[in-house]
């Protein structure tokens, strides 16, 4: 059973920064995507970044390319989503996410394990 637990959540003002990470307790995740969903007030999950099991390849909603940057470190089983230029609609529930099977994929039901969530609040 992996575990994926998610830090560096907290409250930031309008145009700040936050890096979120997500450490798994799995033996290796280098054969496995990795991605970070959101879920705001209200609504419904939505995808916000995947990256490839060697981090070649990267994948981002519309809403957050050129502000936020997923990378990987394998070698520390670590998932990082550095944001920046936060806005208020970026505020929610910021979840890691892992797909067993390697592929990047902005679909929900294709991660095997989640993560319990990191609280993200973007004051105006």
């Amino acid at each position: 059973q992996v575990t994926l637990v998610e830090s560096g959540g907290g409250l930031v003002q309008t145009g700040g920064s936050l890096r979120l990470s997500c450490a798994s307790s799995g033996l290796t995740i280098n054969t496995s995507a990795m991605a970070w969903f959101r879920q705001g007030p209200g609504q419904e999950r939505e995808f916000v970044a995947a990256i490839s099991r060697w981090g070649r390849s990267t994948n981002y909603a519309d809403s957050v390319k050129g502000r936020f940057t997923i990378s990987r470190d394998n070698a520390k089983n670590t998932v990082y989503l550095q944001m920046n230029s936060l806005k208020p609609e970026d505020t929610g529930t910021y979840y890691c996410a892992e797909n067993l099977r390697g592929a990047p994929s902005y679909e929900g039901s294709r991660y095997d394990y989640w993560g319990q969530g990191t609280q993200v609040t973007v004051a105006l």
